[in-house]
């Protein structure tokens, strides 16, 4: 079973990058160049849900531009309307209460992280702020349970920032009741009545202790004790509907994370699912007892697997009826009707309504039709191997017309982008995904590597990450692309490289350790010096710290840690630099706060090295608003034109509505000298 659930020879630092790139394979030249307002702008439509009761259908689409919720009765999917008005930059998120009466969503500040939780009313299509909380003060919605029905439960930080309290709230009246103050706990788990259980305990190695706070269950005594090695790769997933058993996914005592249930009443303990190849990476319940009935592990591909007959018959006609990989993404209460979304690495996505009483499963919406007859490409799983022997799993897609025999090798050599996940603590994956499509698109080959570090592939590959950041996590990529070269996929003075998050922060490790390996980098929210990058996150993570990032890469309050933090970061290695970057910031952004790309830059331009960078004033850790993609994105794309040499959609009007702010190096890319921002 399967599913789906984010150089031309490098140049003189004193090389101005001037006109746009046309150097092309013949046939690329037969494929249309598709319109990045297609890739990037908003989709037609996406996140369909079923209301609880099944009576209503319901999306998240554009309203005069802006992503806004709609409904419509579920046996009229057609004529649905906008029950929400957001004007700013639209709703990323929503779900339905229990009872069905009210969506809810969760929204923040231009993209600083401090969320509030909305209700609307579908029929009056009113919507109120339920934690009307002071400026930075931060909500989270962490429980809607079909045994509390027009209650929610909500965490905040207001008495401490540091400190999740946890609040009902009654949607109707917004009216809030204190369930639990946090003397210190890193996080409560609470069972389905909204109870809390357990709290979690940092630990002086950096892991985590599940303490019982229930009273029937011995206060104070240990549930579970989870190492710092397995922090990352263990979790208390639900409580069965009766909440006397715990369903976890757990790596103790093993490397491959499985799925284990644990009763509360007697002790016993049950591996349910022990996977094979990847860690336990999602799991199906029954609808009823919350029993789990099917489980998805994620190698190459994304596999479920069924556990019991009725889950295996479901299964098997989803699979016989849908081209792609699918997922379940909402059910009715009564579990007879299911949204199922179906995609594949050639097609952005279909939505459908699964009938189950009558094995009728109908067409929903695509989220993004236009696509449909564009010139999508192949992606093809791979299976690297690192220079000490690690399997790295990993995703290339070519230039369209370029593999004519479709091996996954290009008739000749291609410019390539390797392009970074974020993380270090995610992974890449198979399906649509719109840089490679892109970016292949332009006739370059694009390279996703899931280097060591990355998660989903066991624990011993995720702590093969510890102290390597700039070291054997950066190696893994080099292996990668020296891999490209060797096998006649990528050209080896043309080779970029990019991403966002722990991938700018590649990218920067990229073009200081190993300049010669780069022809020109793009780096979005990228950390360029470790140490203020810890020292900067938000007080809320601050308990979670020890566990990652200070086993992973050091506490800069140690001198000797402090000084290796350095010694990693392209802060403290500008000399090296020897191609052009490219660097975009949110303003707002709480986890790479914008003085990290304002040193860097400031540091390139004391060297006259040629960086170009623009900022987002309203945006945060990523780009949010179309627009604001769409200009970022049209800058990159004639950014590589310059470096790589492919082909180029002109910038024209993408910088339209956003709000960039040029704050350097607008003269290395064709076009961008011309845009007025509010620089």
């Amino acid at each position: 079973m399967k599913k789906t659930l984010l150089a031309a020879s490098a140049l003189a630092a004193s090389t101005m990058m001037t006109g746009v790139g046309h150097a092309e394979h013949h046939a690329l030249s037969e494929y249309e160049l598709i319109d990045r307002s297609e890739l990037f702008g908003n989709p037609v439509a996406s996140q369909g849900r079923i209301s609880p009761d099944g009576q209503w259908v319901s999306w998240i689409a554009p309203d005069d531009g802006v992503m806004n919720v709609w409904v419509a009765p579920a046996s009229d999917p057609s004529n649905g309307k906008v029950v929400t008005d957001d004007r700013h930059r639209g709703i990323s998120n929503h779900l339905w209460s229990v009872d069905s009466k009210y969506v809810m969503f969760v929204k923040d500040n231009d993209g600083d992280e401090n969320y509030h939780v909305y209700a609307t009313d579908p029929r009056t299509g009113e919507t109120r702020d339920l934690t009307p909380l002071e400026d930075g003060i931060r909500a989270q919605l962490m429980g809607a349970s079909r045994d509390r029905p027009g209650v929610i439960l909500v965490g905040t930080n207001e008495r401490n920032p540091q400190l999740t309290d946890l609040y009902e709230y009654d949607i109707e009246t917004g009216e809030r009741t204190l369930i639990a103050e946090n003397p210190g706990y890193a996080s409560f788990i609470t069972d389905n009545t909204y109870k809390p259980r357990m709290a979690m305990i940092p630990q002086p190695d950096g892991g985590m202790q599940a303490v019982y706070l229930d009273e029937d269950l011995t206060p104070g005594e240990v549930f579970a004790d989870i190492p710092s090695e397995d922090m990352l790769n263990t979790n208390i997933v639900q409580f069965s509907r009766d909440n006397n058993t715990v369903y976890m996914i757990d790596s103790r005592d093993r490397n491959l994370a499985a799925g284990v249930a644990v009763d509360l009443t007697t002790g016993e303990r049950r591996v349910i699912v022990e996977p094979e190849q990847a860690d336990l990476s999602n799991i199906m319940v029954d609808n009823d007892t919350y029993e789990p009935i099917a489980y998805s592990t994620n190698y190459l591909k994304s596999e479920w697997t069924a556990l019991n007959d009725e889950a295996q018959a479901e299964l098997d006609f989803l699979d016989a009826n849908l081209e792609g990989e699918f997922s379940v993404t909402s059910r009715s209460q009564d579990d007879n009707t299911w949204i199922v979304y179906d995609g594949s690495a050639q097609a952005p996505g279909q939505y459908y309504v699964y009938d189950r009483t009558a094995d009728r499963l109908t067409p929903w919406f695509a989220t993004r039709p236009d696509l449909a007859d564009a010139p999508l490409q192949p992606m093809h799983p791979l299976e690297l191997t690192s220079r000490d022997g690690k399997t790295l799993v990993s995703y290339l897609t070519l230039p369209p017309g370029s593999d004519a025999d479709g091996d996954g090798r290009p008739d000749e050599a291609v410019p390539m982008l390797l392009w970074v996940h974020g993380g270090p603590w995610a992974r890449d994956g198979y399906g649509y995904n719109t840089i490679h499509q892109w970016m292949a698109n332009r006739g370059y080959a694009v390279l996703s590597v899931n280097y060591r570090g990355s998660t989903g592939f066991g624990k011993e590959f995720t702590n093969a990450a510890v102290g390597e950041f700039a070291g054997k996590m950066h190696d893994d990529l080099i292996d990668a692309v020296d891999w490209a070269v060797g096998e006649g996929i990528a050209q080896e003075d043309k080779v970029a490289i990019g991403g966002g998050s722990y991938g700018g922060y590649a990218t920067l490790i990229g073009v200081t350790f190993t300049p010669d390996k780069f022809a020109c980098g793009v780096d979005i929210v990228g950390p360029s010096s470790l140490v203020t990058l810890i020292e900067s996150f938000p007080e809320y993570w601050k308990p979670f710290l020890a566990g990652t990032w200070y086993r992973y890469v050091g506490d800069p309050s140690d001198p000797q840690a402090r000084e290796d933090l350095l010694a990693r970061s392209a802060i403290s290695r500008i000399d090296d630099i020897k191609v052009p970057l490219l660097v975009g910031q949110g303003g707002n952004d709480p986890r790479v706060t914008k003085p990290e790309a304002d040193n860097l830059v400031a540091a390139m331009q004391a060297k006259n090295l040629p960086v170009t960078y623009i900022n987002y004033p309203d945006e945060g850790h990523g780009f949010q608003k179309p627009e604001n993609r769409q200009s970022f994105f049209a800058a990159m794309e004639g950014f590589l034109g310059t470096c790589l040499g492919g082909r180029v959609q002109p910038i024209g009007d993408s910088f339209e509505g956003s709000s960039a702010e040029i704050l350097a190096g607008a003269e290395y890319v064709e076009g961008l000298g011309d845009i007025s921002t509010g620089e």
